[in-house]
């Protein structure tokens, strides 16, 4: 009952709670739609399209990140958050940044073709960033409504999306097992969530708007968060673009589906701290007083202990589950997802410290963090292929994240945001766990050794 009255109330903690509920729904939701879908899709088309698609991917990811402005975190961080000027102003970014992704595709398509003796992605990518391009469009409604921790109507938006682009990819590749299956559906779906955004969500439609005072603002707080969203590319992407390099295009697909199944509790976990604890942390910073900081460190701690656990049961379960549902073209996928739940330890562990620099307006110790991580983690990935294949790829996600933990632990304690105990005590739990799953699965995972 008392839980009852807390989500029915006003204030920020029921909103918070509320939101929590909503982010964690939605995150399960989208991932069992992703997951459902790729299980149908393994039997309606190859692993070398799968491998195509990850290719892809990887190129279109790196061109969005590489073109991001922070506009999403300034509405979200900034006092002028549900200023319509500065909204417009930042619509307008963004619609310039999608454009800007579709003609670097164009541009790139051929060598990228060239590169990985692919003559489809030549086609394939400019194709496929159509949807980029429509993205650009998107509401800052839908933002403003994070930024009040106001989700329900977003989030049943988004969901209903997804839902429809899974089945016409479905039904497209029931008819026409190819890659452009997976692109045309993504720019059906991207069409009808800008649509839906646009007339189902409250507020003001935005306007091309170019104010002097919000693009400072904008590109003030914006240009470290430039650069680090940027080498976030390389953190999340560096893995599949050098292993494309060494093994086949169907071993990549395998790769990609064992890292989708393994990183699925990380990836729930980061949509939790991008919707629910940005605002948190900017209505309460640690370092305003010690309530607000015991207050975050617990929040913090149920996110993490929820992503291990959620962590470790995704690994007993993958072999398994591998097995009974996917056909024996991808039966090395299982092991592959049992060790990325090792590896992605310790980025689960310093999970929601990057809001702590962004919601202070410390993009800077947020940049300089991300960067170190992802030079570290293309070279480590890059020896680690040579030497020892997926595993070493594997393996350097694990090492980078913890080499580079005394330094986001350093810019940690200007905001007083470090939770030691915690970390310290998930890290010990969440290495036995996994590294007892691994033990008991070695041999399966020695199969993916060169």
């Amino acid at each position: 009952m008392k839980l009852l009255q807390h989500l029915r109330g006003s204030g920020t903690k029921a909103r918070a709670l509320r939101a929590t509920g909503i982010t964690v729904f939605a995150s399960i939701a989208n991932n069992v739609l992703r997951l459902g879908s790729n299980l149908v899709l393994a039997r309606l088309l190859t692993p070398e399209i799968f491998g195509l698609i990850a290719l892809a991917n990887v190129f279109l990811t790196g061109l969005k990140m590489f073109s991001d402005t922070g506009s999403t975190t300034a509405i979200m961080r900034s006092p002028r958050g549900d200023d319509p000027d500065f909204l417009n102003t930042a619509w307008t970014l963004q619609v310039f940044r999608g454009g800007l992704i579709w003609l670097g595709a164009c541009a790139l398509a051929l060598p990228v073709a060239l590169s990985y003796g692919e003559p489809l992605l030549a086609v394939l990518l400019p194709a496929a960033a159509i949807s980029m391009l429509i993205t650009g469009f998107t509401p800052t409604k839908a933002v403003t409504a994070g930024r009040h921790l106001q989700l329900e109507r977003v989030t049943a938006l988004a969901l209903s999306t997804q839902l429809f682009q899974a089945l016409v990819v479905i039904a497209i590749a029931w008819f026409w097992p190819s890659p452009w299956a997976i692109v045309i559906g993504g720019i059906l779906g991207a069409l009808l969530l800008v649509f839906l955004q646009r007339v189902a969500l409250p507020g003001p439609d935005n306007r091309f708007r170019w104010e002097r005072e919000a693009r400072q603002e904008l590109f003030s707080f914006g240009k470290f968060l430039f650069l680090a969203t940027g080498c976030t590319f390389l953190i999340d992407q560096s893995d599949k673009m050098i292993l494309g390099t060494y093994v086949t295009t169907a071993q990549l697909g395998i790769y990609s589906i064992g890292y989708m199944i393994g990183s699925l509790p990380q990836m729930l976990s980061s949509q939790v701290v991008g919707q629910v604890m940005m605002p948190l942390y900017r209505q309460n910073p640690p370092a305003a007083s010690g309530a607000n900081r015991r207050k975050m460190i617990w929040v913090r701690r149920i996110v993490v202990a929820g992503s291990l656990a959620l962590a470790f049961f995704v690994a007993m379960i993958a072999e398994p589950f591998v097995s009974l549902l996917y056909d024996s073209r991808y039966t090395l996928a299982g092991p592959i997802a049992v060790f990325i739940s090792l590896s992605l330890l310790p980025r689960i562990i310093l999970l929601g410290y990057g809001t702590v620099f962004l919601a202070a307006g410390d993009s800077r110790a947020h940049f300089m963090v991300i960067t170190t991580t992802a030079v570290l983690q293309t070279g480590l990935t890059l020896a680690g292929v040579i030497w020892l294949g997926v595993p070493g790829a594997i393996l350097a996600i694990f090492a980078a994240n913890l080499l580079t933990a005394p330094l986001c632990i350093y810019f940690l304690q200007r905001h007083k945001g470090w939770d030691a105990a915690g970390d310290a005590v998930f890290f010990a739990v969440g290495l036995l766990l996994n590294g007892l799953l691994c033990w008991h699965y070695w041999d399966d995972i020695a199969r993916l050794l060169p």
